[in-house]
């Protein structure tokens, strides 16, 4: 039997839902993720194990084996089906059921989240506005099937509007279109100048804007954006408020490598564990299966826990709903505590981590391949260890961040290139992204800061409370150009100005 959502719609978070609770052997979701999609644009298979988890490096290694041995392949026709009526049907010996993923979702996030402290929080306080901003996020599906769209927006609107009875003006974009406007629903600063633009305007409380396929989201305030590093701390932080961490055990968390340390910080002080992992959702779900983790995130606006094995933009959003709700409620502050507030309270608590991420889009491959083995040679010389090659900055520990799985026994390497300073700084560099057109460099900068299309990402931390409202690209400065130094971009890819700043 083949399950698909009614309109063929089907967000990835609802689908990792899905297939656990139908108990399926597995998913494919047709998708373009967070990259321009269309007829002209991305498009990609994704495979979805019996547990919701996307598929291993193993079990891809193995299938894309296979697909350099096809020599033939065989096609069938079946009579269309109409993918608007829920209920079983058969075409030709073959079965298809078509069900309300929404609902199910829906239904699930409402066992998960205080749904009637959030609705008692938008009555008292009447005056505090959100914006969600869904970037038209939506995937073409029309091979033979009577519909066209499958996206976020429909989600978004029966939580929003119908179950917490909010105004459709605090929803935005929420069109699903197949090419997505002609935009990139990417949530980050440079594509989410819709609801950027907005807030600054209207002087909104809190944004939120999500990706293509339901799995990410981006907390924004008035000239504000919330590091999403800082959001996955806060919500594990704060997780106790939340109805699910109340009745269930919370393990331990995790960060992708380029992720910030501040979740580190959170479960220091909780005494737990803080697991390291490349980037990757799946390598968060053999520790969700195994007890190891409640909460994880990454970096680039990935946030998710134990309830299903993907990411979960729409939970983000309800986490820090409910967070607020809580804080303002049940504590009954003298004063009003927002976003900025809820921020200001924890850095007071951990400090703060300044991070930033460079994204250099579209990059001729083979001169970023030149720039990282550039990189590599110099970190990996012998007498680098215990060198100060900025001013105020020892470096600890350099090296190519490799992973093993003490659950399966798996290995990764590979997976970026780092430099760790004595003063909880950090710079990462690598390649990534799921685009399909040349590379992306990402540099990271942590400190305690941390991170690459070519990604770069730096990090730096900071105890001292009078430095906790400076802007990070000046806190990072210094990092940043001897990442240049290091890269020599100017070079190899022809620029140091990055696509997207994080």
């Amino acid at each position: 039997m083949l399950i698909i959502g009614r309109n063929g719609l089907l967000s990835t978070p609802a689908a990792s839902l899905m297939i656990r609770t139908r108990r399926a052997t597995g998913g494919l979701l047709l998708t373009a993720s967070h990259n321009p999609g269309g007829p002209e644009g991305d498009f990609g298979i994704k495979l979805n194990m019996s547990h919701g988890e996307s598929a291993s490096e193993t079990i891809m290694d193995e299938i894309y084996k296979y697909t350099r041995t096809i020599t033939r392949y065989t096609t069938t026709t079946l009579p269309d089906i109409d993918l608007t009526k829920i209920g079983i049907q058969t075409k030709d010996g073959f079965t298809i059921e078509i069900v309300d993923s929404v609902r199910g979702y829906v239904d699930y996030m409402k066992e998960i989240f205080d749904f009637e402290i959030i609705k008692t929080f938008f009555r008292q306080f009447p005056n505090f506005r959100i914006l969600f901003d869904g970037l038209h996020g939506g995937r073409m599906f029309e091979i033979r099937f009577k519909t066209n769209i499958l996206v976020t927006g429909p989600y978004v609107k029966e939580i929003f509007l119908n179950e917490l009875g909010l105004p459709a003006s605090f929803l935005q974009n929420c069109v699903p279109l197949p090419d997505f406007g002609g935009g990139h629903p990417d949530p980050n600063l440079a594509y989410a100048k819709t609801l950027i633009t907005r807030v600054n305007a209207e002087k909104i409380d809190i944004g939120f804007a999500s990706d293509g396929d339901g799995d990410r989201n981006m907390v924004y305030c008035v000239e504000t954006l919330v590091s999403p590093c800082d959001c996955l701390a806060i919500i594990a932080h704060h997780a106790e408020k939340i109805p699910y961490f109340k009745k269930n055990k919370i393990y331990g968390y995790a960060r992708s490598m380029p992720t910030s340390g501040a979740l580190d910080l959170v479960a220091e002080k909780k005494n737990m564990k803080c697991y390291e992992v490349p980037t990757g959702w799946k390598f968060f779900c053999t520790l969700f299966d195994h007890c190891k983790i409640s909460i994880c995130g990454e970096e680039s606006f990935g946030i998710g826990s134990n309830h299903i094995r993907e990411k979960d933009g729409i939970w983000g959003i309800l986490a820090w709903l409910n967070i607020l709700a809580v804080i303002n409620i049940e504590y009954k502050n003298q004063q009003f505590k927002g976003v900025l507030d809820i921020l200001n309270d924890f850095w007071k608590i951990y400090g703060r981590t300044y991070f930033l991420r460079y994204d250099y889009e579209e990059v001729d491959a083979s001169g970023a391949s030149r720039a990282l083995t550039r990189f590599s040679a110099i970190i990996h010389d012998e007498s680098y260890i215990g060198t100060s090659p900025i001013d105020g900055f020892k470096v600890r520990d350099a090296g190519d961040f490799s992973y093993h799985d003490s659950i399966t026994g798996e290995t990764v390497e590979h997976q970026g290139l780092y430099i760790k300073f004595e003063e909880k700084s950090r710079i990462v560099v690598r390649l990534s992204g799921t685009g399909s057109c040349g590379a992306t460099i990402r540099l990271l900068f942590i400190s305690m800061q941390f991170f690459t299309k070519n990604r770069l990402y730096i990090e730096k931390y900071e105890a001292n409370r009078q430095k906790f409202h400076l802007k990070p690209e000046n806190v990072l400065h210094a990092l940043f150009e001897y990442a240049m130094k290091l890269l020599n971009l100017k070079e190899y890819i022809g620029t140091c100005t990055p696509t997207v700043i994080t």
